[in-house]
Parts: structure tokens; C-alpha cells; sequence
């Protein structure tokens, strides 16, 4: 069983746009508790539902969208 990512406190997380591999996102996770994460992105700070999957957490730090960009840990 290999390990799965989690998302902590302190981390700069990033994502790539779905439109334009060379564009590049970045989320700064600043607090942790429980399911819930805050996390800034563009400058703005958002408290955002951690989810999970086989490959680890991930959260929507940009809102949930078809082209949303997913911040995984």
C-alpha cells in the first residue's frame, strides 16, 4: 500500500490549467481542521472541502467548475 498525500498547513500547492499546460496555479494552504482546509489563491482566502481519492487530498481552491483547476497535495 504506497502512501497517499495529505494536505497540512503550510503548504504551497499547484495546479496546472486544463486549457494551457504553461500556465501554472498556486494555492497556499494556511490553517487544516478536520475535512476543511483555508487556503489563498490569487490573493484570496477561502475555506475549502478537502476530498480524497486513491491518489490523495485534493480541494477546489479556485470554486468547482468544469475547467476548475484541482490543487492536489
Amino acid at each position: 500500500m504506497k502512501n497517499k498525500a495529505a494536505i497540512q498547513a503550510g503548504q504551497k500547492l499547484t495546479a496546472r490549467s486544463v486549457c494551457d499546460c504553461q500556465c501554472v496555479f498556486t494555492a497556499d494552504v494556511l490553517d487544516r481542521k478536520g475535512t476543511f482546509a483555508t487556503v489563498k489563491a490569487q490573493g484570496i482566502a477561502r475555506r475549502v472541502k478537502v476530498f480524497a481519492d486513491d491518489s490523495g487530498e485534493y480541494v477546489f481552491a479556485l470554486g468547482r467548475y468544469s475547467m476548475a483547476p484541482i490543487f492536489r497535495a
